[in-house]
């Protein structure tokens, strides 16, 4: 057992090291550009520490799915400052 894995006894198995050193973080992703961008808080990921992944379940990609095809009947419209990175 690795001393990642006896520090963190609930931590999750990662699906890409398989490391017991993964959690579930939430973040918010963004879809599209310019008119067309979309920002879907809260989406939850699994992280690893170990390998430096993150990735989202299929089950979530399944939901952000959804989200993004009703996006007209589900998104509140918000006021966000954009800088682009030059």
């Amino acid at each position: 057992m690795s001393k990642v894995e006896k520090n963190n006894p609930k931590s999750l198995v990662c699906d890409i090291c398989g490391v017991r050193a993964a959690r579930l973080v939430r973040r918010s992703r963004t879809f599209g550009k310019g008119a067309k961008l979309m920002v879907i808080e809260n989406v939850p990921m699994i992280s690893c520490r170990n390998c430096g992944q993150t990735y989202v379940t299929s089950e979530t990609m399944h939901a952000l799915d959804r989200l993004r095809l009703h996006r007209d009947s589900l998104a509140k419209p918000r006021k966000i400052d954009v800088v682009e990175f030059v």
